[in-house]
């Protein structure tokens, strides 16, 4: 059995040369993981000069020891979020989740990445059904707040493969990490960025703003730290001193093994334990890999890491006696006091993101969002929310949902939400249904002889997406109201335009809004 990581012996990444001159840009991106390789790409691909310096190999050291769990559910329990910030604001925590999930699966989509990636259902369970004490009310109580806030959960009175009470959660995701951030530096190379491995950024100066790395000055507007564990950059050494004292650093434990094909649901799982167990699994031709984790600990603070290795592979043998173990690797994580990783501007022109948590890819990616939208001066629905400071949320001053202004949000929900289904096959006879179909979404209807409508799910009037009315049959948009027949013809306004057609074979086209 190998003490690397699975992802690491099973795709390689493109390889970057050490920055050896002088440069400019208008940002430099500090890290070279999941964070810093999807900041970099979406400020390149809106046109922004962008330079990478990595101080290793891209996407090897935090990002390359991850289990690769997608999923908005965060470490924090829904109710205990809901108990700390309010509901609308716990709500807004999920959804930006699934707007970073979102986001992968839409530059997957762009770039034709193969990396494994599909949206598969998530279970929450309880750690060990068989002593069957096991209580089912919390994950009823759970359950019932995750869809009163609009997430899609149901409880299951007995999870798949787990067994015992737990939550059903929809349209989580799982991928090849490493395969996916290799797609993602290509773009990002494509999209006019640069990328240097092994040049560490080793100063950094605050006027004229630059970073040294390999002795090498490289001047910029703008500065993202993408290192994990943030380095101090030009911000203050008390102040970057007080931000990492709020963090913990816990060491967590995986396994991976063969399992025959269907042994274990294509889905992801974590229990209730503390610390809690999560399993997921890499699907091969001839057998299934599954890939287990749990044991953690603060980092340093036990006597024998061999020890955690052993009860993590008991415990994983216990339950697949037959499985056949070939991987053995360990992870840090971050977590803060309150359960939100922090994600924003350390000082002036400097921008960092930490506290992922168990999330690391799906935070990863929200940072990646929020900081490149900060640094293009556009708002962000969560900035506010995971601000290193929370000043907004602890001061009253921002609220996710207000009345009157529902377009923005619905808008948002809309589009980063999964679509009702993901296959043409779904939508059945004398029904519509919003699907997934080359990347977009689509309103899918078939009528009552079996055939089938595809129009843009985009409402023509200012870019919601619209929803089926089965008692009317109607495509209805929650913004403004505008109500389309099932073959999109417009019945009633604002929209003054049909739905646009969309081909079987070809993605839909895109509705400009209007201004």
């Amino acid at each position: 059995m190998t003490s690397r990581p699975y992802w690491a012996d099973s795709a390689t990444l493109p390889s970057f040369a050490k920055i050896a001159h002088d440069a400019e840009a208008e940002v430099v991106v500090v890290g070279g993981g999941i964070t810093g390789l999807t900041t970099a790409y979406l400020l390149a691909r809106s046109g922004r000069s962008v330079v990478l310096l990595e101080r290793g190999r891209c996407a090897q050291v935090d990002t390359g020891h991850t289990s690769a769990h997608l999923t908005m559910v965060t470490d924090a329990r829904l109710t205990a979020l809901v108990d700390r910030f309010g509901r609308t604001h716990a709500q807004a925590a999920w959804d930006a989740g699934r707007a970073a999930i979102a986001q992968i699966d839409e530059i997957v989509c762009e770039h034709d990445i193969d990396c494994a990636f599909k949206w598969v259902d998530g279970y929450l369970h309880a750690p060990d059904p068989r002593d069957g004490t096991a209580d089912a009310e919390p994950f009823h109580e759970e359950a019932r707040l995750a869809c009163e806030l609009g997430f899609a959960a149901t409880f299951a009175a007995a999870v798949p493969f787990a067994g015992g009470p737990g939550i059903r959660f929809h349209d989580q995701a799982r991928f090849h990490p490493r395969q996916y951030l290799a797609g993602v530096a290509r773009a990002l190379t494509a999209a006019g960025g640069r990328i240097f491995e092994h040049s560490e950024a080793e100063e950094f100066r605050e006027t004229p703003l630059a970073v040294k790395a390999n002795g090498h000055w490289v001047s910029c507007g703008d500065i993202v730290i993408a290192t994990h564990n943030p380095l101090v950059g030009i911000a203050s050494m008390a102040g970057a001193t007080v931000f990492q004292t709020k963090l913990s650093l816990y060491t967590s434990y995986v396994v991976a093994g063969r399992v025959p094909r269907g042994a274990v649901p294509d889905a992801l799982f974590w229990d209730t334990a503390d610390p809690y167990h999560y399993v997921r699994l890499e699907p091969h031709r001839d057998h299934d890999l599954l890939i287990a984790g749990g044991e953690d600990h603060k980092t340093g603070q036990v006597d024998s890491t061999s020890a955690c290795f052993d009860r993590l592979e008991q415990t994983v043998a216990a339950r697949l006696p037959d499985i056949t173990l070939t991987h053995r690797w360990s992870g840090q994580v971050i977590e803060t006091p309150d359960g939100l990783p922090y994600i924003g501007r350390m000082t002036e022109h400097q921008y960092a993101a930490t506290g992922y948590g168990g999330n690391g890819l799906t935070f990863g990616t929200l940072a990646a969002m929020l900081i490149a939208d900060a640094i293009q001066d556009r708002e962000n629905p969560w900035a506010d929310l995971f601000e290193p400071g929370r000043s907004a949320v602890r001061r009253g001053l921002w609220e996710y949902v207000k009345e009157n202004v529902d377009y923005p949000y619905y808008m948002l929900r809309d589009r980063f939400s999964g679509a009702e289904g993901r296959s043409i096959r779904t939508v059945k006879r004398g029904q519509g249904q919003v699907i997934e179909h080359h990347g977009e979404k689509v309103a899918a209807y078939r009528d009552s002889h079996g055939a089938l409508t595809l129009r843009s799910a985009v409402c023509t009037h200012m870019g919601c997406v619209v929803g089926w009315n089965d008692a009317e049959g109607t495509w209805d948009c929650p913004c403004h109201g505008s109500r389309f027949t099932p073959q999109g013809d417009v019945i009633s306004g604002p929209a003054e335009k049909p739905l646009p057609a969309v081909s079987r074979t070809q993605p839909a086209p895109v509705e400009k809004r209007k201004s």
